[in-house]
């Protein structure tokens, strides 16, 4: 039996930089990491203002920009009567420096943040390390039980045990955590194609007939989404590869004679995309954040944002709890408190463009359900810089700018 103050169960951008600056402040915590590495099919790729700046703060802004990116300052949606790109949010309004979004391969902000927090002696992270259940004693969650690629398996007790494992946490095989479900229109395609250097750069989205295509650069290839209706994997499958490359061609026009480097369905991964948000974040001994707590719609791509802003949020509230060894239900139940009103409202937003755009377009409607309704909206957030600046800064920095504890900032 092994013991820390902390458990981090995940190693992704919450667990990661939750990690990191607990760690800085002195706490002792345990990063455990199902994986052999930080590479995945599906890892939102978007560094939002308000992660630039908490990189900032904690003095990794030199390091981060030797990281492969490009920079977006706009968001667009195919909102326009015939489909025409419309910005929903322009993030180079805002004020500089950051009034951006980086484009940068998860693994490898995740790899910088592993090797700053393995700087810290209070910090340990254990790859290929899976939680399989949680230590309950008298109605409170002590540490995880857990097992190894190799296949050992032990107990980890900890004062507090954060779930950062995604929307297949195990916390929410916890009855009293059950999440509210929210209708979703699409499942998504992802895959890859090569890239050029005469092609656009950054994030690209564009509209086919039945079908979203997102196309985000990763320098040397494009990583390609194709949004497609909710439950229809299989029948689009069946109706050929072929298929599927025409109507993808039609979308993007300049990736199309490139689609054939798909050679097979398997190249092609299918993510089940969902929408949802714990009732309660918490039990005593127990906390919830990022997509643990609240999945996330691809819309906007704003839920790495939103992690590591609970985060961010979870070490200020957190710290001095766990470094006097007495963190209670009180405690944890501020930082659902604190995060709650952003992640409901990001939701909110989403749910909307699924309804308005997403459903539309991928049934053949306008965006909108008429050409008219979609130009009038065109025309307001053409005219209108305000329309614009409001949704931006949202996307930037959530509806409430989090700050890390004073101790971790270097």
């Amino acid at each position: 039996m092994e013991r820390t103050t902390c458990c981090v169960v995940g190693g992704g951008p919450a667990g990661m930089v939750l990690g990191l600056l607990l760690a800085r402040a002195g706490v002792e915590v345990t990063v455990l990491e199902k994986h052999g590495d930080f590479l995945r099919d599906f890892r939102g790729d978007t560094v939002h203002p308000s992660t630039l700046a908490l990189l900032d703060e904690l003095g990794l802004t030199e390091r981060f920009a030797r990281l492969p990116q490009r920079r977006v300052t706009t968001i667009q949606l195919p909102l326009g009567p015939d489909r025409s790109l419309v910005t929903v949010g322009n993030i180079g309004a805002l004020r500089a420096p950051y009034n951006y979004i980086a484009m940068v391969p998860q693994r490898d902000l995740l790899n910088l943040l592993a090797d700053e927090a393995g700087r810290e002696p209070s910090f340990s992270l254990r790859m290929n390390t899976e939680a399989t259940s949680f230590l309950v004693e008298r109605g409170r969650v002590r540490g995880v039980r857990y097992r190894t690629s190799e296949g050992r398996t032990g107990e980890l007790r900890a004062s507090l045990t954060v779930a950062c494992d995604g929307r297949g946490s195990l916390a929410r095989s916890r009855p009293e955590l059950r999440p509210r479900r929210f209708t979703c229109p699409m499942d998504a395609w992802w895959f890859r194609l090569p890239r050029r250097n005469s092609d656009p750069r950054g994030l690209v989205v564009s509209a086919g007939d039945r079908l979203l295509a997102v196309t985000i650069d990763r320098g040397e290839y494009w990583q390609c989404s194709a949004l497609i209706p909710k439950g229809s994997d299989g029948r689009r499958r069946a109706a050929g590869l072929d298929r599927f490359m025409a109507e993808f061609a039609t979308a993007v026009p300049w990736l199309a004679d490139r689609v054939h480097a798909l050679r097979s369905w398997d190249e092609v991964k299918l993510l089940d995309v969902r929408l949802d948000r714990l009732r309660r974040w918490h039990r005593p001994g127990l906390l919830c954040i990022g997509d643990a707590a609240h999945a996330m719609s691809p819309v906007f791509g704003i839920g790495v944002n939103l992690a590591v802003e609970d985060a961010v949020a979870a070490a200020r509230y957190l710290v001095e709890p766990l470094r006097e060894g007495a963190v209670g239900l009180r405690d944890v139940r501020a930082v659902q408190r604190r995060r709650w009103p952003t992640a409901a409202l990001a939701q909110a937003l989403q749910r909307i463009a699924h309804a308005r755009v997403v459903e539309p377009v991928l049934a053949g409607r306008p965006a909108f359900g008429s050409p008219s309704r979609a130009r009038r909206m065109t025309e307001s957030l053409t005219a209108s810089r305000w329309l614009n600046r409001v949704p931006a800064y949202f996307f930037a920095y959530g509806a409430v700018r989090e700050r890390p504890p004073a101790a971790s900032v270097r």
